[in-house]
């Protein structure tokens, strides 16, 4: 069985989204449109995503409307979008929708893996679901030099120190690089 990893983007002070809920802040990092080999889990099988990334991703990406740009983006990876209400979907794209509680689906979502690992893309809500299951393996980050005035957080949950192990920590481009193992709890 893979890992799920909770693999994103952050500003210095801990948004992963702008008060818009967009990601453009990241763009204006050098290669922060082109990341570097390393900065996403380059061997998960699935991705799961929040519907409020999943919305982003279509518009700024333009994928309805150039649908083989999903391909280019994600291959032929299954990507599951928790939402609540019903959205579109790009000709080709095999994107399975959920709504309820993250332990519920995590059967579904772990057979579409096989062996592979499960990336959650974004939104830190949804990988606090993911952590709040027992479910969540790795936590790895891409901190970039930009601060942000509110939006996204990066992890809306406690999540103390006995918890989390540093694996890794290194300079990619302008990146910091930070990858922690998530701890079981215990006791």
């Amino acid at each position: 069985m893979g890992r799920i990893i909770f693999d994103t983007a952050t500003a210095l002070n801990g948004w992963i989204a702008d008060r818009d809920n967009s990601l453009d802040w990241l763009f204006t990092v050098e290669n922060g449109d082109a990341p570097a080999d390393g900065l996403w889990p380059a061997g998960a099988r699935v991705l799961v995503e929040g519907s409020t990334t999943y919305e982003w991703v279509l518009e700024h990406e333009r994928l309805l409307e150039q649908p083989e740009r999903w391909a280019e983006l994600y291959g032929d990876k299954v990507t599951f979008v928790f939402t609540s209400r019903e959205l579109p979907m790009p000709a080709g794209a095999d994107v399975r929708f959920l709504s309820g509680d993250v332990s519920a689906a995590l059967p579904q979502i772990r057979a579409a893996a096989g062996e592979g690992d499960i990336w959650v893309v974004g939104g830190g809500e949804l990988a606090g679901q993911f952590l709040d299951a027992g479910a969540l393996d790795e936590i790895a980050l891409s901190v970039a030099p930009v601060a942000l005035d509110g939006g996204a957080p990066l992890l809306p949950r406690r999540l103390d120190a006995d918890r989390l192990h540093l694996r890794t920590a290194h300079a990619v481009g302008q990146f910091a690089r930070l990858v922690y193992d998530v701890r079981p709890v215990t006791g």
